[in-house]
């Protein structure tokens, strides 16, 4: 048993890649794969991380022809793991100095944010995000082994 749980603010493009194969699946499985642990994982997430990661799976629909239904079921699952999550309404105004001052989305600033907030790294596969902002961590760098059971 580990004393101490991993704890990280992670975004979706992390998050997408347990649905989708993508460079780095195989490090955000390893990674999500720690909520298993004793003690769990604490993975934080501002809200909008589910809409960000439902627009993602529609444009996998569109563009590249994945199944409505596999998309319905990634979304099913999505909300069966155990995220702590934080209303973006606390960190907007935040957010907003932060994308001004580093020129990033407002989105991506609420994750920048509440990782700052939290005094914990930010986990990315963005990696001009993970560049921009001091307490981050690009998901391509994340050296993390999966979690196996004793």
């Amino acid at each position: 048993m580990n004393d101490m749980p991993l704890r990280f603010v992670v975004d979706a493009s992390v998050g997408i890649k347990l649905f989708v194969e993508e460079e780095f699946s195989e490090r955000a499985n390893f990674l999500f794969s720690h909520l298993a642990a004793d003690p769990p994982a604490e993975l934080f997430i501002p809200d909008l991380f589910y809409i960000e990661c439902t627009n993602i799976l529609l444009k996998y629909t569109r563009r590249f022809g994945r199944s409505l239904a596999d998309s319905q079921a990634d979304i099913a699952d999505i909300k069966l793991l155990s995220l702590k999550t934080t209303s973006t309404m606390e960190l907007i105004e935040d957010a907003l100095l932060l994308a001004s001052e580093k020129n990033l989305t407002a989105y991506d600033a609420c994750y920048a944010v509440l990782a700052q907030k939290l005094d914990i790294p930010l986990i990315t596969a963005d990696e001009p995000l993970a560049r921009a902002i001091r307490n981050a961590i690009f998901l391509g760098d994340f050296d993390i082994q999966p979690f196996e059971e004793d």
